[in-house]
């Protein structure tokens, strides 16, 4: 990631989306999947690991889908979810490298196109055993999808924000520049190389750019998952183990949200989850082996969310400060 470090503002690269829309697709077609099973054009989908529960479904995807949530929409939506990631692709693919200034409408688009639909997918999972009483897997690579595409979508958005308020402060008219954009305001002009760089250097900013991967998230997002299937690794009963299962879930977001620089600040969030689990067991019945698991894995929640975390060399303005 390149910044203008004169002006104050962040210069994502237009690189970074590249995962974002390979990450749709994804999205995409997995949505397709589940849409024609719920508009009955085939007669069954692949479930690998849950089952129906007491549902009369032959397996869990198959309950989830047909759900009373499900139901509750209008149209299938799973359709509604393909429809969704296909916007997302296209406000991805407009644009080139300096779309933050000269389209900020599109980038304000993108990221209410990435981000809400992100902790949709999320909360849509959280419910799934106490309200539904069954998992889908491909409901989970859906929303394991969504949450991914939520830190590398953040940067560019606080971008057009910062420039926005910038050309505000010069003088420019808010709304004009909103919709049209408007001039560089930093001092420095000089073009960076993009994606017309080494397909390794486009590679290692996937890595080590303005979306890292500190082992300290790293172990929290593995840390949350463990939370999701504690009733495999530690017989967790409910009701511990519906508050494991939210909990985990929002940890996982939480952490990989965090991996954006720009955002890792959010991991802070993790004391109050882990401080939950870590108490959750001496309120909420599941067992004693999963007591004395919840004891520990609050814990280490609360001691991972304390360091920052390795920083690339990416400068962000005066959001700098706010990476702390």
């Amino acid at each position: 990631m390149t910044t203008a470090r004169s002006a104050g503002a962040i210069r994502p690269p237009s690189s970074q989306r590249i995962p974002i829309i390979g990450l749709a697709f994804v999205g995409l077609f997995v949505s397709r999947y589940l849409a024609a099973y719920q508009l009955g054009h085939i007669d069954g989908l692949w479930e690998p690991f849950f089952g129906p529960g007491e549902t009369p479904a032959g397996n869990g995807s198959e309950a989830v889908v047909t759900s009373w949530v499900s139901k509750g929409f209008p149209i299938a939506d799973a359709g509604l979810g393909a429809f969704a990631y296909a916007l997302d692709i296209l406000a991805g693919a407009i644009g080139d490298r300096r779309r933050w200034r000269t389209m900020p409408w599109m980038v304000l688009l993108f990221g209410l196109l990435v981000i809400p639909p992100g902790v949709v997918s999320v909360g849509f999972i959280i419910i799934q055993p106490p309200l539904i009483g069954a998992l889908c897997t491909l409901c989970i690579v859906q929303a394991a999808v969504t949450v991914v595409l939520i830190p590398y979508s953040v940067d560019e958005v606080l971008a057009s924000c910062q420039y926005l308020w910038r050309a505000k402060q010069a003088g420019e008219p808010f709304w004009r520049t909103f919709w049209c954009g408007g001039p560089a305001l930093s001092e420095d002009q000089t073009p960076t190389p993009d994606l017309d760089r080494p397909l390794s250097a486009v590679a290692r900013d996937f890595v080590t750019g303005g979306v890292n991967f500190p082992w300290t998230l790293v172990a929290s997002t593995l840390a949350g998952a463990l939370l999701i299937i504690t009733p495999l690794s530690f017989g967790t009963s409910p009701p511990l183990y519906f508050s494991d299962h939210v909990i985990g879930c929002l940890v996982i977001m939480v952490a990989v949200t965090a991996m954006a620089e720009v955002a890792r600040a959010v991991r802070f969030l993790k004391i109050a989850l882990g401080a939950w689990i870590a108490l959750s067991p001496f309120i909420l019945a599941g067992g004693a082996a999963a007591s004395l698991a919840n004891l520990a894995i609050g814990a280490l929640l609360v001691g991972l969310s304390l360091p920052r975390g390795t920083r690339s060399a990416a400068h962000y303005g005066g959001w700098d400060r706010a990476i702390i």
